[in-house]
């Protein structure tokens, strides 16, 4: 029995209905951008998988960093010890995060990441004797499935059978250059009327919702009236982190700085599930009392784990190497030059793209989960590569090491499928 029938005795595939859908295909080995199947089959992960492994499947040099500290210290409760990977990595990601952000707390997944973020500004109020309850997030956001960032996502397909049980989310649309003036309006009303801990936002790119983009001086306007009205701000960089806009962090294209950042996925290289949040010092200062139960009683088993620290380190020596940042600007040199060739064809509705994200919308309709999906990423896969539509919309987010050739072999799947719908 081949791995793709031993799997369907036990396993339960997420966001996937397994009535209709039954298969999960059975990758092997995953080395640089390829995926290799049980039956020696090679695919173009597209989309590194999930956005997590940037620098390449198996990279060498995030192997030979966890290899050594396995070696030497692999798991220790955070919660009384400390160890030099986790302190090593809040002095390498304090350098590059924005220069307001200063410490750093651990959690296992983005949604957990997200998590502690509202948790922390729920209680950063709490302790100040100001009790606060609703959240202002934008229309269509994604910020994961634990009920905190499920309450404060906007994409009802993950969370219907679960409304009745979220947290109070006022929504507001996504700055698009022209609409600002409604936005601040509809903000000032939330604002009278609500007790508002913060405003949580995907900056630039909301990716679930289909990679869409927003202007960044309505999201500088937005996160400005926030503070000046003194709403806590949660920037969720999961996606956007890390070098995938162009900058280390989405952030760095907007003046005026979130109090907390939210990251996860390209963190640790796609190697070890970790994530982090990050808060400014008067965040962590509001946590500080004689009264015990003013501390963050918030916890994960393997925060910080030595080994998922040593290879967010050496992603971090990566991320900021020459040679990733020669990559990331030929990636999007290119991206641009793709987009310009196909653009007008009558199939697409539109494109766009930022650093090594891009998306072009088919002028079709589409459910996100239907059929019509299930074929285009039928077609992507019998050509070798591995794109994963959102309804409507075919993005990249490759990893930085793509080869010239491998980038070529996936825009021509691109263009053949608009030859077929």
């Amino acid at each position: 029995m081949n791995l793709q029938e031993r799997d369907k005795k036990h396993l339960w595939h997420p966001l996937k209905q397994h009535q209709l859908n039954p298969e999960s295909l059975a990758i092997v080995k995953a080395k640089g951008c390829i995926l290799t199947d049980e039956n020696g089959n090679e695919y173009i992960d597209a989309i590194a998988s999930w956005y997590t492994c940037m620098y390449g499947h198996c990279n060498d040099y995030i192997i030979e960093a966890t290899h050594k500290q396995m070696q030497q210290l692999d798991q220790v409760m955070f919660s009384d010890f400390t160890h030099e990977p986790a302190i090593k990595l809040s002095e390498e990601l304090i350098k590059i995060l924005p220069e307001n952000q200063n410490k750093i707390y651990f959690n296992d997944n983005g949604s957990t990441a997200v998590e502690s973020g509202i948790k922390m500004a729920l209680q950063y109020y709490f302790n100040k004797e100001d009790k606060r309850s609703t959240f202002i997030a934008f229309e269509n956001g994604f910020h994961g499935d634990t009920f905190g960032a499920m309450s404060v996502s906007g994409l009802s397909v993950y969370n219907g059978p679960f409304e009745d049980f979220l947290i109070d989310v006022k929504r507001i649309p996504t700055p698009n250059g022209s609409n600002i003036d409604i936005i601040i309006k509809q903000l000032e009303g939330y604002i009278s009327n609500h007790n508002v801990a913060g405003f949580i936002y995907e900056p630039l790119i909301q990716g679930a919702a289909g990679m869409k983009i927003h202007d960044a001086d309505g999201l500088n306007t937005i996160i400005k009236y926030c503070k000046n009205n003194n709403i806590l701000t949660i920037a969720d960089e999961v996606m956007t982190g890390f070098g995938k806009t162009g900058k280390h962090f989405a952030s760095d294209y907007i003046d005026t700085k979130p109090d907390i950042i939210c990251l996860s996925k390209a963190l640790t290289a796609g190697l070890i599930p970790m994530a982090i949040t990050s808060c400014t010092q008067d965040i962590f200062n509001a946590f500080l009392s004689n009264d015990m139960a003013k501390g963050f009683f918030h916890c994960h088993t393997y925060s910080a784990n030595p080994v998922a620290c040593a290879a967010a380190i050496a992603g971090i020596e990566l991320l900021t190497s020459e040679e990733i940042q020669n990559n990331i600007k030929n990636i999007a040199k290119t991206h641009n030059a793709f987009l310009k060739r196909i653009k007008n064809h009558p199939k697409i509705k539109s494109t766009r793209h930022l650093g090594v994200i891009l998306a072009i919308d088919l002028d079709t309709k589409m459910e996100r989960y239907g059929s019509l999906r299930d074929k285009l990423l039928k077609f992507f896969m019998d050509r070798g590569v591995f794109l994963r539509p959102l309804g409507n919309t075919i993005y990249i987010q490759v990893p930085y090491v793509i080869s010239d050739i491998e980038l070529r072999q996936v825009y021509q799947v691109i263009e053949d499928v608009l030859e077929i719908i």
